[in-house]
C-alpha cells in the first residue's frame, strides 16, 4: 500500500500493525488484542481524515496509482468483452479502450480512457491522454452503438486530451469537439462515471452523457490544478489553491448540477478496496440504465440536450 503525505500517521499505524504481526508469527506471541485496538484506530483515523479531505487533497487521491483504471473496470464488470481498435483513418491510440461486451445481461458499448498500472503500461497508453485517433476511434463505437440499439457506458480517467505537436496538426481540437457532439447526438443511452481524474476537454469528450456518474473522491475540472496555477498566478506553488478555486470535487459538483450522483468508495478511498469501488459502480450503472433503457431514442437524445443547456442557463444566471 502507498500512502500519501496527509496519510503519514495511518501508515505510521499500519507499520506498527505490520510489525506486531511479524513479532507474532516469529516468536508465537498472542498480539490479537492488540492488534484489534491499533485496526480500530486505524479506521476511525481514515474516517476523520477523509471526512475532511481538502480540494487538493482529493486531487492526490484521484491520481493515486493503486485506483483501479478503466480495463480492471471492464474486467470487473463486463463479460465477453471485445475489444475494437482504430479510428479507420490514421491509427490505434492505445488511450482510450472500447468494445462490446455484456454488463449484467446487457449488451453493451463500453469506452474509457487508461492510464496503465506500471512504468510499461503507462506508456503504451500514454499515461491516460489520448490523441485525435482515440477520440475519432470513440466516435466510431458509439455510430455503432447507436446504429444496434447499444446503450454507452464511459469510464472517465484522464488528466486531459495529449497536447503534443503531432496530436494538434492532426486536430486534436476538432476530434474532442466532435466526440462532444456525438455524445450529445446519440439516440441510445449514454452514462458516464468520472472514476478517478476527469481533465478538461478530454474528460468531457466522454463524458456528455444523459447521466454522469463521480466517485466520492474523483475530481473533475475544465483544467488540472497546476495548469490553472501556471496560467494564473506564474508558479506551480499555487496549484493547492487553485484547486480550491476550481471547485472539482464530486461534492461541488454535484452541488452545481453538473454531476447527477456521488458513487461512495470503500473508507480510505478507492484505492483501499477496489472490487468495491467497482461494484459501487456496477450498481449505479444497472440502476440508471433500467431508468433509460424503455425510453424512445428521441426522448433520450432530448433529455441529452436539455440536461447540458440547463447547465448553461444556471452558469448564465
Amino acid at each position: 500500500m502507498r500512502f500519501l503525505d496527509f496519510e503519514r500517521p495511518i501508515a505510521e499505524l499500519e507499520g506498527k500493525i505490520a510489525e506486531l504481526r511479524h513479532l507474532g508469527d516469529a516468536d508465537g506471541m498472542n498480539i490479537v488484542e492488540e492488534v484489534a485496538r491499533l485496526q480500530q484506530k486505524v479506521e476511525r483515523q481514515l474516517q476523520t481524515t477523509y471526512a475532511r479531505l481538502t480540494p487538493w487533497q482529493k486531487t492526490h487521491v484521484a491520481r493515486h496509482p493503486d485506483r483501479p483504471h478503466c480495463l480492471r473496470y471492464i474486467k470487473r464488470l463486463i463479460d465477453d468483452f471485445t475489444p475494437l481498435a482504430g479510428d479507420r483513418s490514421f491509427a490505434e491510440d492505445e488511450a482510450i479502450v472500447g468494445g462490446l461486451g455484456r454488463f449484467r445481461g446487457q449488451a453493451v458499448v463500453v469506452i474509457g480512457q487508461e492510464k496503465g498500472h506500471d512504468t510499461e503500461s503507462r506508456v503504451k497508453h500514454n499515461f491516460g491522454m489520448p490523441r485525435p485517433e482515440g477520440y475519432r476511434k470513440a466516435q466510431r463505437l458509439m455510430r455503432m452503438a447507436e446504429r444496434f440499439g447499444l446503450p454507452v457506458l464511459t469510464l472517465v480517467d484522464t488528466a486531459g486530451a495529449f497536447p503534443g505537436k503531432g496530436a494538434e496538426e492532426r486536430g486534436q481540437a476538432e476530434a474532442i469537439a466532435r466526440s462532444t457532439e456525438t455524445c450529445l447526438d446519440l439516440r441510445v443511452p449514454l452514462i458516464a462515471c468520472v472514476i478517478g481524474e476527469g481533465g478538461s476537454g478530454g474528460a468531457i469528450a466522454l463524458a456528455a452523457g444523459n447521466v454522469v456518474l463521480m466517485l466520492e473522491h474523483a475530481i473533475y475540472s475544465v483544467i488540472s490544478p497546476e495548469g490553472c496555477a501556471s496560467i494564473l498566478w506564474r508558479s506551480g506553488d499555487k496549484a493547492q489553491d487553485a484547486a480550491e478555486a476550481l471547485r472539482l470535487t464530486a461534492q461541488d459538483l454535484e452541488t452545481l448540477g453538473v454531476i447527477e450522483e456521488i458513487v461512495k468508495e470503500p473508507l480510505g478511498g478507492a484505492h483501499r478496496d477496489p472490487e468495491a469501488a467497482m461494484d459501487a459502480v456496477g450498481e449505479a450503472f444497472e440502476r440508471h440504465l433500467a431508468e433509460l433503457m424503455p425510453l424512445s431514442g428521441d426522448v433520450i437524445r432530448a433529455r441529452r440536450r436539455a440536461r447540458f443547456l440547463a447547465i448553461g442557463r444556471q452558469g448564465l444566471s
